[in-house]
């Protein structure tokens, strides 16, 4: 056991650059969360098909996915912030041009449907798949000190999960009560407050590499990394599954809207559900840091996790469903920080980038694919049992991993 040395809960907090860091990912967190509720109301009220929700996810999650091992050599070979600069001012045009379907509705949708949207979501999707290893290997750079790493993860992650916890809520009132203008609107204005953050922030150069090589080299062996570290990989792949499987999200505007018979304003209530478990949770990670036995409280975790998306999909009581949504974050919060802590941890510097880009396919698109995965059951047999099927699912998932990793089973976390 380590000794009793006073833990510093705010100690990454106290960096100038981490400060603008963290405001900047809620920034663009904030922006994201709040677009994805109105994409998600806009395009079922125009199509009334669950499987279009789950278009939605395709659409981000493909060109995410075809780019993201380019993108993670990339993020080895070019200055981080000069990447999430650029990828963030492609966000920012994109929220502009939907706004601009808003103003020009009666002409645009009205004409193609929701096709233009699922446009624009492709191309974010891009620009998400360049921004996701490039941010991942960034903030490292911040912090330096690796005792620290831990710790600037929960807070990365708490303030990534305070913002889905805002996000969605204020999407789902600004929607409801000052219409979709105001609400993309103020979603194109998050996101250039990011990218303003972002700017300020000093610039850091590349860490040093070790092993130079060329890009197919270099992404082979970023790849060759993650799948001859058993503990990396059964983390990444439990939580790609678990995910894939488990997400109830994209299919929130069928129960809001047909199960439980509420509004937008609801819909966004539901979808800040799971960020007040997650932050709750990472609060108390925070003050009190997961070492011992951490592989096993994060299997445990993602079973739980499966659990309350079975008995979310049984439910019909809105208050029921939301005290289960959160109860999952609380799972998931665990299962997060204790994964990305791990990766940054065994990972060296110089590969942050690739590696990322593999956990990025596995886990940054699980969510878009799970999406996908959701409206495409709930065609097939209904919305509740394809619910109910994805948390039994991931208990399955659960199960197979616990046995086969062995290692993942006996993690303990450095709490140095």
């Amino acid at each position: 056991m380590s000794s009793k040395r006073t833990h510093d809960p705010y100690a990454v907090l106290r960096i100038p650059d981490f400060r603008l860091y963290v405001s900047a990912r809620l920034c663009i967190t904030l922006a994201m969360q709040i677009q994805a509720v109105i994409v998600g109301w806009q395009i079922y009220d125009i199509t009334k098909d669950p499987l279009s929700l789950g278009l939605i996810g395709l659409a981000e999650a493909l060109p995410s996915i075809i780019v993201s091992l380019y993108a993670g050599y990339i993020a080895d070979v070019v200055e981080r912030k000069k990447i999430i600069v650029s990828v963030i001012s492609v966000l920012m045009l994109c929220s502009a041009v939907l706004l601009y379907f808003t103003l020009d509705i009666s002409q645009v949708l009205s004409t193609s449907g929701a096709w233009p949207i699922y446009g624009v979501i492709f191309v974010s999707g891009i620009a998400r798949g360049f921004m996701g290893p490039a941010v991942f290997s960034f903030m490292p750079q911040l912090v330096a000190n690796k005792a620290l790493y831990s710790n600037a993860i929960t807070w990365s992650t708490t303030t990534w999960q305070a913002a889905s916890l805002a996000g969605p809520a204020m999407g789902g009132l600004i929607y409801g009560f000052y219409g979709i203008t105001a609400a993309y609107v103020t979603d194109a204005t998050l996101v250039a407050l990011s990218l303003v953050a972002f700017s300020f922030i000093g610039n850091k150069p590349l860490p040093e590499n070790a092993d130079p090589q060329n890009m197919i080299d270099s992404l082979r062996s970023g790849i060759k990394f993650v799948f001859s570290n058993q503990i990396i990989l059964s983390a990444i792949s439990l939580d790609l599954f678990a995910v894939l499987f488990g997400g109830a999200v994209a299919l929130l505007p069928v129960f809001a809207s047909d199960i439980l018979d509420m509004g937008p304003q609801a819909l966004g209530f539901m979808r800040a559900a799971p960020a007040v478990g997650f932050v709750l949770m990472a609060i108390v990670m925070a003050y009190r840091p997961i070492s011992v036995n951490a592989g096993k409280k994060m299997l445990w975790c993602v079973a739980g996790f499966g659990v309350c998306i079975v008995l979310f999909g049984l439910s019909r009581n809105f208050w029921l469903s939301m005290g289960l949504l959160a109860l999952s974050g609380a799972f998931d919060s665990i299962s997060v920080i204790i994964r990305s802590t791990l990766i940054h941890t065994l990972t060296p510097e110089y590969m942050k980038g690739r590696v990322s880009s593999v956990n990025n396919i596995f886990v940054g698109s699980s969510n878009e694919i799970g999406a996908f995965e959701s409206g495409f059951t709930a065609r097939l047999m209904g919305t509740v049992p394809a619910v109910v099927f994805g948390g039994v699912m991931t208990l399955v998932v659960v199960g197979v991993t616990a046995f086969k990793a062995d290692k993942l089973r006996a993690l303990d976390l450095d709490p140095a």
